[in-house]
């Protein structure tokens, strides 16, 4: 393997160079060799930030990275102890950075040879940088920098899955997130190694698929998994789908559908950002925007993602759930409640989190409720509004919108603008009820529990919930709106003895 040390230009941030400028001190003191590697050279070298600094040094990794935790206030958390990977997780300029510590196989072009992929193959001497472009000499023995000039993802070596299999997925992420493509022979060796990604943890699976929904590619890059059997492998539950006809309302099968729902979502979100596409005009479209950035939880997912997920999962049920009548009509019947529930297995052995679980499998179990509110012959009340929002609970602007996502993956080339716009102003008119000034959803309460059980000497109890939901239903279709209106309302849910009794 021959060296080959090239001088360019990285890209440091302002609050990374104090990072820098701190870890060069300390490893000097303590001596030994050390480079920066990995993704934190990719990306600086490609202008991106990243907050991921990965170090290869020389001696006990695990020893260098208490000692560092320490010095610089940082938490020390032991990765392998067996192959010597540790983490110091620092805060700098109200920010968590990651500083991974891996000790060094060999000289230091035969650790990049051991990498998976030669955009990662690339070493940098750490030094005391300073903010902005730094020039520095790469070691770049394997062409890294011919592959990001060329933006390809090209495996190190033939072995490079069968060491790792995480990294057959890694390919994906980092084509979607990059905009790179794969190289070819790395295609066919991903072919050949693709079933070893079913013997990959779920919480590496997960932190892939979190990173590809989270991109703009999350369609194209599932398409890319199916064409290379490794969307087979990771949710088999998917692949029963594929050729399963459906209503002749329908241009694709409901494998090809569910792909062209993710698309649709992506398309559908950068519409909210556009003008003269198909969501102009459109009332709420900052809302939806700031909506779906939104974080769930800690682990990186937003709203985006999440619904790119229940897009790819809505139909997953089909399969079972179909029926051919007499009269030949296809049916699914229940898909999407038994969905939810494959839904829920699917992202269970992928260890999400318990709220992610329920956010998509509560979208799966409702994705038909808004269709079936935009076909009805009158525009749905503001009681069916009130009703669709609370049983949906916190996704009902995201199964919204799955549903027109639902409506664009539907008919293809034989697309009909009349009905897309009906749809859309219906969603509209849903969205101005939960976003308007007369807000039906969460407008004020007019009476609690206390004051019922105080008026009409009830007892505490079921009932006391059933008569509170029966007044917000009647409060949202405007029946009633002041606490007198409330308390007529219950006396007459309750009957003239009740009332004679108090």
């Amino acid at each position: 393997m021959i060296s080959m040390h090239i001088e360019t230009h990285v890209l440091v941030r302002a609050d990374v160079a104090a990072i820098f400028t701190h870890l060069h001190r300390l490893l000097t003191e303590l001596g030994g060799e050390w480079c920066l590697v990995g993704g934190y050279v990719r990306d600086g070298l490609l202008g991106r930030p990243s907050r991921d600094i990965d170090l290869a040094v020389r001696g006990d990794a695990v020893a260098i990275a208490s000692q560092v935790a320490d010095a610089l206030d940082g938490k020390f958390v032991l990765l392998d102890e067996v192959h010597q990977v540790a983490r110091v997780v620092l805060t700098q300029g109200g920010e968590k950075w990651y500083v991974d510590f891996a000790a060094m196989r060999g000289a230091v072009e035969g650790d990049l040879g051991k990498r998976d992929f030669t955009i990662d193959a690339i070493a940098v001497p750490i030094a005391p940088f300073e903010a902005g472009l730094n020039r520095v000499e790469c070691i770049d023995p394997l062409g890294g920098l011919s592959d990001l000039e060329g933006k390809v993802i090209r495996a190190v070596s033939d072995s490079a899955f069968r060491d790792d299999p995480a990294r057959l997925l890694r390919a994906f992420r980092l084509a979607a997130e990059l905009g790179f493509s794969i190289d070819g022979h790395t295609e066919t060796i991903i072919e050949r190694d693709g079933h070893l990604a079913a013997s990959v943890a779920g919480e590496r699976v997960r932190e892939e698929v979190v990173r590809i929904v989270e991109t703009g590619r999350a369609a194209e890059t599932f398409r890319h998994l199916d064409r290379l059997g490794l969307l087979d492998v990771l949710i088999p539950e998917l692949a029963p789908a594929k050729g399963v006809t459906q209503p002749k309302e329908h241009f694709w099968d409901v494998f090809d559908h569910s792909l062209e729902t993710v698309a649709a979502v992506e398309r559908l979100l950068l519409a909210l950002t556009l003008n003269g596409d198909l969501l102009d005009p459109f009332a709420y479209r900052d809302e939806l925007a700031r909506h779906f950035e939104e974080g769930i939880g800690g682990g990186g997912l937003t709203r985006k993602g999440l619904l790119k997920i229940a897009a790819l999962l809505h139909d997953v049920a089909k399969p079972r759930a179909r029926t051919v009548e007499e009269n030949g009509r296809i049916r699914f019947l229940g898909h999407s409640q038994m969905g939810a529930d494959v839904a829920d297995g699917i992202l269970e052995h992928f260890r999400f989190s318990s709220r992610e679980k329920k956010m998509v499998t509560a979208i799966i179990n409702h994705h038909l409720r808004p269709g079936h509110l935009s076909n009805a012959p009158e525009w749905p009340t503001r009681r069916a509004i009130y009703r669709y929002f609370r049983d949906s609970g916190e996704v009902g602007i995201d199964t919204l919108f799955l549903s027109l996502a639902d409506h664009l993956a539907t008919r293809g080339p034989v697309f009909e603008m009349e009905g897309w716009r009906e749809h859309v102003r219906i969603t509209e008119y849903m969205l101005a009820a939960r976003f308007g000034a007369e807000n039906v959803v969460s407008a004020p309460r007019l009476v609690d529990g206390t004051v019922l059980i105080d008026t009409f000497g009830l007892m505490p109890g079921p009932r006391i919930g059933e008569l509170l939901e029966a007044v917000r239903e009647a409060q949202a279709s405007g029946e009633i709106e002041t606490e007198d209106d409330a308390l007529d309302f219950v006396r007459k849910e309750l009957g003239t003895d009740h009332a004679a009794q108090r």
